[in-house]
């Protein structure tokens, strides 16, 4: 009888832990498989990497090994303000992948469609500048001294 009492707890605690499990998150506007350890679930948005990832998580303390479904919401809520103000929370500087902007320039993490918009305005700068590697970008040439001579001719 005891036995029995005891099996029963154990598979409601199964049961209540499997259902606190998210197949799939959404963080920073993009949809983040669950199944995935958080660390390599993370860098499923734009303009977060392996090394960035793991030091949101090293900030919230969350365990590495844990699996992004396992999730809870306050957990998410705090690696979603790292993600908004990484320097605010202690983040390197070098960490960031927009550094000493050239117009204010600040330091910052840019992700997903803001990364996307930043570029695409940088590039409209150096063509507008006529800047070299501007007009390299105009022609659709090589920008970073490849040579041209028997390869990327696509578009040529």
């Amino acid at each position: 009888q005891q036995g029995r009492q005891t099996i029963s707890k154990m598979s409601s605690l199964v049961l209540q832990k499997a259902n606190d499990f998210t197949h799939i998150l959404r963080v920073q506007n993009t949809n983040v498989n669950g199944k995935h350890k958080v660390a390599f679930a993370l860098r499923v948005i734009k303009g977060i990497g392996r090394r960035f990832a793991i030091q949101v998580l090293k900030i919230a303390q969350i365990d590495l090994n844990k699996r992004a479904g396992e999730l809870t919401e306050a957990e998410l809520d705090k690696i979603s303000d790292i993600l908004a103000k990484p320097l605010d929370y202690g983040m390197p500087k070098y960490f960031l992948n927009r550094q000493r902007c050239i117009k204010d320039g600040s330091w910052s993490q840019l992700i997903s469609n803001n990364l996307d918009t930043k570029y695409r305005e940088d590039m409209e700068r150096l063509k507008k500048v006529r800047n070299h590697r501007g007009l390299r970008h105009f022609w659709g040439l090589k920008v970073k001294g490849q040579h041209t001579k028997s390869t990327g001719r696509t578009g040529k």
